[in-house]
């Protein structure tokens, strides 16, 4: 799961040339670079919302062999060896729709959980750069709305994200979305659905970092006048999105084994009860697989996070950029 860059304001870029255009130009990118100052919170809530849907439910059928790849003590049965080999053996073995099977509990989540990261970012940033740099674009203040936008958009995701990597684990005696509630629910209790929150913001927080840092690089190379060009935000989300994922895919690994419980590794260590925590989490993909056990399933991460990031930096710049472009039009 892709989490947009915690910095999303980005700095105004210099004017292209002297005289009048050149400060239309400079007033185009910093608005468009900002989204228009009378935007409503609803505003970003809808780009944000449409973004994570979207993100999420394109490239689902690859979350769902990445979630099983990274099963620690997988069936004979459930073995692949390229995300193209295991898709074809699960549509062939178990059915069509297989690979979607969670689906919709992930856009269900995917909504709301993107739509208060925006809200939440867009009005905390505004406010810490009054602060920090009035006036100004304040990465301090960026960052920080960035990082509580994250515990507020986990917070939502977390259970959705537990249902459905349980729906995608091969075998899954999960039949649907509400039966999955109710079992773990009631065999586990509500507690089940964050144990693996934690590990999920120590993940975010490394993924959100190394995904900004190489985003706003490529943009500086790419992009220098920041303005609207779909292809850089294509290009450099794509290479920002599998840089972060391929180094904290030893986090999704521990992640994973949290929200799966899976039985067949934790019995093969005497684990009874349930697993909490991710030092416990840590020690038992360490005991299972040894140090090449936190990279399982790293293509398939890799080759999700790509199109998924991608997608998501091009339908919000596109929000963000037809918005500020309305607004100057009404001016």
């Amino acid at each position: 799961r892709m989490e947009l860059s915690c910095a999303m304001g980005g700095s105004a870029a210099a004017p292209p040339g002297p005289g009048p255009p050149a400060a239309a130009g400079l007033m185009e990118v910093e608005e468009y670079e900002s989204l228009p100052s009378g935007a409503a919170l609803g505003t970003h809530m809808v780009a944000g919302a449409v973004a994570g849907i979207m993100e999420h439910t394109i490239m689902y059928p690859v979350d769902s062999v990445k979630t099983r790849m990274q099963s620690l003590q997988p069936d004979p049965k459930a073995q692949y060896r390229s995300v193209y080999g295991a898709l074809k053996k699960m549509v062939q073995t178990e059915g069509f729709w297989t690979p979607l099977r969670g689906v919709n509990v992930t856009m269900l989540g995917a909504g709301p959980a993107h739509a208060m990261y925006f809200a939440c970012y867009e009005k905390m940033k505004k406010s810490l750069s009054d602060i920090f740099q009035p006036g100004g674009n304040s990465h301090l203040a960026n960052g920080i709305a960035g990082s509580v936008a994250t515990l507020l958009h986990d917070a939502v995701m977390n259970p959705a994200e537990v249902v459905k990597q349980r729906l995608q684990m091969f075998n899954s005696p999960h039949t649907s979305v509400l039966g999955c509630v109710r079992t773990v629910h009631r065999t586990e209790g509500f507690g089940a659905f964050y144990r693996s929150y934690t590990t999920q913001l120590t993940m975010n927080v490394p993924f959100q970092a190394i995904h900004f840092i190489t985003y706003e690089f490529l943009q500086e190379h790419l992009n220098p006048h920041r303005q609207y060009n779909p292809r850089s935000h294509i290009v450099a989300g794509a290479v920002a999105g599998a840089v972060a994922a391929a180094a904290t895919t030893p986090l999704d690994v521990c992640k994973t084994l949290l929200n799966t419980q899976e039985n067949v590794a934790l019995s093969s260590l005497n684990i009874r009860g349930q697993l909490s925590g991710m030092a416990n989490a840590f020690s038992t993909v360490y005991q299972l697989g040894g140090l090449p056990g936190f990279f399982r399933g790293v293509q398939a991460r890799v080759i999700y996070q790509m199109p998924s990031t991608a997608i998501s930096w091009s339908v919000y710049e596109f929000f963000k950029y037809f918005l500020s472009q309305r607004t100057l039009d009404k001016k």
